[in-house]
């Protein structure tokens, strides 16, 4: 992996991310009604700029969506479906854990991991009609940080203090690591 290879593959427009969107919503939604009463995993990364995939981006994903399947375990699977979109891939898992049982799972998974910092891995319930995130707050847990200042990603996110470069040079220095923590 080099500097000059994460950041190359199809670029993405700012429509196609937000059709992107409404459609991972709408996936969501139909999920949740059809296995109304489980838990819903939606796996994205968090990677800024109009590349959302590429190779090494790509195996990153992989690495840690093979870490969630050993963590939740095949027996608490009820249905998977991985997207490799352009616009980022998409995995979703239905599981029949409770949603909290399985929010602390993968927030150990984002937080032990290198790559898992890259991740979000939102867990979902279906509740008076409407799709219901579980925070990290909500269990007792701290924000999480940015990959650069440390401070609360989504506060420097919405503030955008950080460049694109900035954050594209720090996602590099996370997948050297990832790689380095995994013997490559």
């Amino acid at each position: 992996m080099s500097n000059n290879t994460v950041f190359k593959g199809p670029e993405v427009t700012l429509e196609g991310m937000m059709t992107a969107r409404e459609a991972r919503s709408f996936k969501q939604k139909q999920l949740l009604k059809k296995y109304e009463g489980k838990s819903l995993l939606c796996a994205t990364m968090n990677i800024p700029g109009p590349v959302k995939t590429s190779p090494d981006l790509n195996q990153a994903f992989e690495e840690i969506i093979k870490t969630v399947k050993n963590q939740v375990g095949k027996s608490n699977f009820v249905f998977e479906k991985l997207l490799p979109l352009a616009t980022g891939w998409e995995y979703y898992l239905v599981s029949c854990l409770p949603f909290k049982e399985l929010k602390r799972e993968m927030i150990g998974i984002e937080t032990k991991n290198p790559a898992g910092r890259l991740m979000d891995l939102d867990v979902l319930s279906f509740k008076d009609g409407y799709i219901q995130p579980i925070s990290r707050q909500d269990l007792g847990f701290p924000a999480r940080q940015c990959y650069i200042c440390q401070n609360d990603a989504k506060v420097c996110g919405r503030s955008r203090r950080h460049s694109i470069e900035e954050m594209q040079l720090a996602i590099i220095e996370i997948l050297k690591q990832n790689k380095k923590e995994k013997g490559g």
